[in-house]
């Protein structure tokens, strides 16, 4: 068995720059509101995990609704960097756990009232997952929350997700196609709790201040670009880049150092394991 991550794993971290506290800047950060929704959801505040951690954003910000947080990633240099909080515990998941070995790392049968995967899920070997978390979230009262975002940011919708999507999509991993479509082809056989359903997820919106060269900076490490340069895109996807930055920093209205608000046009989906 492969393990979390779609084998080979290798391939899922690189999509990640080099530098992953400059990753972990240039992220929107998940409202606080998101975490007190879905542990009021919860029947217990005991243990929960967050899979696919990277910088920890989600881990402690759940640490703050439950007594303990177990939180794994692929990616060593992102564990290295990630936030430190008394209630979280971060493991690393590498290739080649097996389903026994993965549910016992995040605390065994049965023990979780909730598990998160915050814009990752389509890195994973999902069934395998699937299978994890149905072993580990608590029945009745566990729960299970996956949610995304993409290049649909307004008001620049039409530039970043029409124009530059439009442009690298050749390039992206076919896996990564689930977010950019909003999770709508997700596979996600759990019971619906109000929070989206499988193929109709929630919209969900991240409201952020950002200015010109932090939208940059999300844009430059993005996974599809990352790709594009693997593929050997690299200056073609530059000449995009700078075609769409352009084109936003002309729609910007301010200076580009001032702050604009922002919205990720982000997307979730929760339930409940099946009896």
């Amino acid at each position: 068995m492969a393990g979390l991550y779609e084998k080979p794993s290798e391939t899922y971290a690189k999509k990640r720059p080099r530098y992953p506290k400059e990753y972990a800047k240039k992220r929107p950060r998940y409202p606080k509101e998101w975490f007190s929704m879905l542990a009021g959801l919860t029947a217990g505040h005991h243990r929960a995990w967050d899979a696919g951690c990277g910088s920890g954003q989600a881990a402690i910000s759940m640490a703050e609704h439950y007594e303990s947080v177990v939180a794994t990633d692929v990616s060593e240099g992102q564990l290295r960097n990630a936030i430190a909080h008394p209630r979280v515990r971060y493991a690393h998941t590498p290739e080649h756990l097996t389903e026994d070995e993965l549910v016992a790392m995040v605390g065994g049968e049965g023990s979780l009232d909730l598990i998160v995967v915050a814009t990752s899920i389509h890195w994973f070997d999902i069934p395998l997952f699937y299978a994890v978390a149905n072993r580990a979230l608590k029945k009745p009262g566990g729960l299970l929350a996956v949610w995304g975002y993409n290049y649909e940011i307004h008001p620049f919708e039409e530039a970043l997700h029409g124009q530059l999507y439009g442009a690298l999509r050749p390039y992206q991993d076919p896996r990564a196609r689930l977010a950019m479509e909003r999770y709508r082809a997700l596979p996600f056989p759990f019971e619906p709790v109000g929070v989206g359903a499988e193929g109709a997820p929630a919209d969900v919106d991240i409201e952020v201040e950002m200015t010109l060269e932090d939208l940059a900076g999300f844009v430059m490490t993005a996974s599809v670009v990352t790709t594009a340069r693997e593929k050997g895109a690299g200056e073609e996807m530059e000449a995009v880049v700078r075609d769409v930055m352009k084109r936003v920093e002309e729609e910007w209205g301010d200076a580009p150092t001032v702050p604009k608000k922002l919205a990720f046009k982000a997307f979730m989906l929760a339930g409940r394991p099946k009896c």
